[in-house]
């Protein structure tokens, strides 16, 4: 496998702060310490991630055998339930209060260096927390962190930490985009079983994923590590926006006052579905384009919901419609004097999630059908066998249970669904650690003058140039591992 030297790094300035910046990537192949540590220990990383109101900082290793392991991975989430949804400043605040704690805490999961009489790679003692414990631990290889999309400010804190650590022990940074992070993190837990030979990661490019979140929804094609097509994003609002909205409005105030967290259409779903599998287990999907245009009126409550686009083949989401039907109903019946029962708001639950995971399927069924053409007429013949979940409406069973149902009653029976496990569909550190990996393992670190990006897409052919169209990118030599 081509991947850049995992061993020990000296940074050295490769532009001088009065020069004019050199061109986007920089070849540093004479800054390249030799990669035989590389070969005997394979890659470790600290991973920072604050695009939003997650403070997250893991620690992730792959071994020289490929095989992946989180040594210490923590979550702190800022609390705005006050405000009853993501408050920046909080969220800048929490970041500032929580991410050196974090990172203070996680040094003491670093592994300890192999007992084989070398000091490579050990973390000096002075560094580490006054814990009276002596073991000598490895010192990361570099730094992951994310660098983009999200909120300025909120990437800054992790960013500049990140620059601090690195210039502190010697190493270089890797600047991820936080999206692409999410659509590797299956690779991730694939690679967390220790029997998985390097070429034996899965999911194997291409691929198709839908990234789903509060502040994004697209149906992107992975070709490689670095090439990404967007097919589809949503013309107004995320879905997951949509589900925290209509949450807010269809929760019962006592449910709204007890929660615990932000996540709204986690408790939507808890609300809609509380048996969880056995609620939606006679789900039945339109089995033709013809039942999607079809209204679903309900006789009951005497409202009902279109779904979006459903006259048209347009590869595009929209999601506003959603949640402004379910404020609409609520207004209605409040003026009306009317009192909207228990059932009422699990129905309205239960269909407005049904209308948001029938758009993103039903779309999905269209790309499909347009990636199986082009396939035909490609000489390479790469078939799309596998569609990736990723973001924090990933975790949503009933939405997995939809995709899944719609792929079989519509000819794609073969075609694979997977998602992370729940912990890692939100944003989280290890898989910021796990793309960080990949990416340093094809040769790619980051500048120290890099800054964060609020908008940073995917696809290289977009006006930014993707993922590598942003300024500071590294380019190492590849060498053979």
């Amino acid at each position: 496998m081509l991947s850049l030297s995992a061993s020990r790094f000296t940074i050295r300035p490769c532009i001088d702060a009065h020069v004019v910046r050199r061109p986007l990537i920089v070849p540093i192949s004479k800054c390249v310490i030799p990669f035989t540590q590389a070969r005997r220990r394979g890659l470790l990383t600290l991973a920072i991630e604050s695009s939003c109101d997650d403070t997250s900082v893991a620690i992730v290793e792959k071994d020289a055998h490929a095989a992946a392991k989180i040594h210490f991975l923590e979550n702190i989430t800022a609390d705005t339930r006050k405000y009853r949804g993501i408050h920046p400043i909080e969220a800048l605040q929490s970041h500032q209060e929580s991410l050196g704690k974090l990172v203070q805490k996680a040094l003491c999961s670093l592994p300890p260096v192999e007992h084989n009489g070398s000091t490579d790679g050990a973390v000096a003692s002075h560094i580490l927390p006054r814990t009276g414990d002596p073991t000598r631990r490895r010192l990361p290889d570099f730094i992951s962190v994310t660098r983009g999309p999200g909120m300025r400010s909120n990437l800054s804190v992790g960013l500049d930490t990140a620059k601090g650590l690195a210039v502190a022990w010697q190493i270089p940074i890797v600047g991820v985009h936080h999206m692409q992070a999410h659509l590797l993190t299956p690779r991730l837990v694939s690679a967390l079983d220790s029997s998985a030979p390097t070429d034996d990661i899965q999911p194997k490019f291409p691929f198709l994923s839908i990234l789903v979140s509060g502040g994004h929804s697209m149906l992107v094609h992975t070709k490689s590590l670095l090439d990404h097509e967007i097919l589809a994003t949503t013309a107004d609002i995320a879905i997951g926006e949509t589900l925290d909205k209509s949450a807010r409005l269809i929760l019962p105030e006592s449910v709204m006052e007890s929660a615990n967290t932000t996540m709204y259409g986690k408790l939507l779903e808890k609300f809609a579905f509380p048996n969880g599998l056995a609620d939606y287990a006679d789900y039945q999907p339109p089995k033709n384009r013809g039942e999607e245009v079809v209204k679903r009126d309900n006789d009951t409550w005497g409202w009902a919901f279109t779904t979006p686009y459903a006259n048209t083949r347009d590869l595009k989401f929209s999601f506003s419609s959603v949640s402004s039907m379910v404020s609409k109903i609520m207004s209605d019946k409040i003026k009306s004097d009317v009192e909207v029962t228990q059932g009422e708001r699990v129905t309205l639950a239960r269909e407005s999630m049904r209308v948001c995971f029938e758009h993103l399927a039903s779309r999905t069924i269209i790309a499909l059908e347009h990636l199986q053409k082009q396939s035909k007429f490609s000489r390479r013949r790469q078939v799309v066998d596998t569609l990736v979940v990723s973001g924090g409406v990933a975790a949503n069973r009933f939405l997995m249970t939809v995709l899944r149902s719609f792929l079989d009653v519509r000819g794609f029976p073969d075609v694979q669904v997977i998602a992370p496990p729940p912990y890692l569909c939100t944003d989280n550190a290890a898989m910021i650690g796990w793309a960080g990996i990949e990416m340093f393992e094809a040769g790619y670190s980051t500048d120290l003058s890099c800054r964060a990006i609020r908008k940073w897409t995917l696809d290289p052919s977009a006006q930014d140039g993707g993922i590598l169209g942003a300024e500071g990118w590294i380019r190492g030599d590849e060498v053979d591992l």
